[in-house]
C-alpha cells in the first residue's frame, strides 16, 4: 500500500476548515501529510487543524482570500515558509447564494465566481512555480454535481462549477509535462453547513434528495477522506484531468 502513502509530503487545503474541505484534509493527514489549513476564518481553521494533530503530524494555518491573487501568492509562499516544501494543493474554498437567475445581482454574481472560480486559478497558479522545480505536484478542485446540472436556484455557483471542470482539464493538459496532475471531484448532496442552509431554504430537498440518490442517504465529509487520498498520492500518477463524481450514484441516472 505504499503508493498511498503521503509520508512528509506537505498539503495546503483551502477552506479545509470544516466540511468536504475538512474531510479532505483529514484523510491527507492519516495518510502521513503535513497539512496546511487556509482560510478567512482563522480560528475556524486553527481548531480544524488541532483536530488533525493526533495523526502525528506537522499542522499549519494560513489566513487567505481566494478572490485575490496576491493572498493565494502570499498563502503559498507562508506554505514554504513554514515546511519548506509544497506537494498537494486542494482548492475546495466555495460559497454559494441561492436566489432564482432574475433576482442575482452583479456583485453576488461576480462574489461567487471570484471566489470558487478564481480563485482555484489563482492558487493553482501560484503553486505551479514551486511544484514545476520539485518535478512534481498534485491538484484537487472542488466542483460539484452541478457541474453537471443546470440549477435553478444556485445559478452563479452551478456556472462557477462547471468552469472548474474546464479549468482543471486546461491545468491537466498544460502542466502533464511537468509530472504535475491536476484533477477534480464533484460532491453530490453532503451533509455539511452549506447544504443543511439549503435545506432550510428549499422546500423538499431532503425528500428529493433521498429519493434520487442510489445510496439511499446523504453524504458525509468523512467520504472525501479516500479520493483525496488517491488523487494526492502516487496511486494517480497516470490519472489527470478528470472530474470524479461522488455523489451515491445521484449523476449516473441522467
Amino acid at each position: 500500500m505504499s503508493q498511498f502513502s503521503l509520508q512528509d509530503k506537505v498539503a495546503l487545503v483551502t477552506g479545509g476548515n470544516g466540511g468536504i474541505g475538512l474531510g479532505m484534509a483529514t484523510g491527507l493527514a492519516a495518510a502521513g501529510a503535513h497539512v496546511v489549513i487556509a482560510g478567512r476564518n482563522v480560528e475556524k481553521s486553527a481548531t480544524a487543524a488541532a483536530s488533525l494533530a493526533k495523526y502525528g503530524n506537522k499542522t499549519g494555518v494560513v489566513a487567505v482570500e481566494v478572490q485575490k491573487p496576491e493572498s493565494c501568492a502570499a498563502m503559498i509562499a507562508e506554505t514554504i515558509s513554514q515546511f519548506g516544501r509544497l506537494d498537494i494543493l486542494v482548492n475546495n474554498a466555495g460559497i454559494n447564494i441561492r436566489k432564482q437567475p432574475q433576482h442575482v445581482t452583479p456583485a453576488e454574481w461576480r462574489e461567487v465566481l471570484s471566489i470558487n472560480l478564481d480563485g482555484a486559478f489563482y492558487a493553482s497558479q501560484a503553486a505551479f512555480p514551486i511544484m514545476q522545480a520539485a518535478g512534481a505536484g498534485k491538484i484537487i478542485n472542488t466542483g460539484s454535481m452541478m457541474s453537471l446540472f443546470g440549477s435553478s436556484f444556485a445559478p452563479a455557483y452551478a456556472a462557477s462549477k462547471g468552469g472548474i471542470v474546464q479549468l482543471t482539464k486546461s491545468l491537466a493538459t498544460a502542466w502533464a509535462q511537468y509530472n504535475i496532475q491536476v484533477n477534480a471531484i464533484l460532491p453530490g448532496w453532503i451533509d455539511t453547513q452549506l447544504t443543511r442552509n439549503a435545506r432550510a431554504e428549499v422546500n423538499g430537498l431532503h425528500e428529493r434528495v433521498l429519493g434520487r440518490t442510489p445510496a439511499g442517504r446523504w453524504g458525509e465529509p468523512s467520504d472525501f477522506s479516500g479520493i483525496a487520498v488517491f488523487l494526492a498520492s502516487s496511486a494517480s500518477d497516470f490519472v489527470t484531468g478528470a472530474a470524479i463524481p461522488v455523489d451515491g450514484g445521484w449523476s449516473v441516472q441522467g
